[in-house]
């Protein structure tokens, strides 16, 4: 086990390579069994979050994960899940998240030129739909799958995908509210990442487009 940034994560580490997979929601457990079920298979390192719970316990509060990777989103969601804390409470929050994320990012970004493929599960309320309007490209062979999709930051990356048989968003355009998440900072990193979105219940369709990707990505 890692303590990074307050997260306990289980970290796997295979042969080197440029690949770097993290499954952020504890709540998505189709998204961590198919990971653990294709680390041994594969190389590079892989980080789980251990929590059972969408939400991590941060500095005291409680926060989304995957809006943590700016003040600006970790502001927005500290206010939101701990709406009794006062001003005090969240600057001393922010500031402590602030000390914290270089090791937290160090740990989960890939060397240059790999990328980072980070897993996640949606239900009802989110899709390929939510993500094309403020994408700068769409792919979508699959328009009765929503829920199953790719959303790539870099341009490469996405053309490859676009090639097959999945449906695929680009965002490498980091414009618009900055909400925290780490695709909206690999984008303006220019890091690769690739998000990897499966309904929740889909252990089958998670690991056929896994194993999909990792023969595809240039």
């Amino acid at each position: 086990m890692v303590l990074l940034a307050g997260i306990q994560f289980r970290h796997y580490r295979a042969a080197p390579s440029p690949f770097r997979f993290l499954r952020l929601h504890g709540n998505e457990e189709i998204a961590r069994a198919a990971l653990e079920q294709t680390v041994a298979q594969t190389t590079g390192e892989t980080w789980i979050v251990t929590s059972r719970t969408r939400l991590v316990q941060v500095a005291g509060g409680h926060l989304d994960p995957n809006r943590m990777f700016s003040r600006p989103g970790a502001e927005k969601s500290f206010r939101s899940n701990n709406p009794v804390w006062s001003a005090e409470q969240l600057r001393t929050a922010l500031d402590w998240l602030d000390a914290e994320r270089p090791k937290l990012l160090h740990a989960l970004l890939p060397p240059p030129g790999g990328v980072l493929i980070s897993i996640h599960n949606n239900g009802p309320g989110y899709s390929v739909a939510t993500e094309r309007p403020i994408s700068q490209a769409a792919f979508l062979p699959r328009p009765a799958q929503p829920h199953e999709f790719f959303l790539a930051t870099d341009p490469r990356d996405y053309e490859a995908l676009a090639r097959g048989p999945y449906n695929v968003v680009l965002q490498s355009n980091a414009a618009g509210e900055d909400d925290g998440s780490l695709s909206r900072l690999c984008a303006a990193r220019r890091i690769r990442y690739v998000n990897l979105e499966v309904a929740h219940g889909q252990l089958g369709t998670q690991k056929q487009m896994l194993h999909w990707l990792l023969t595809t990505l240039p």
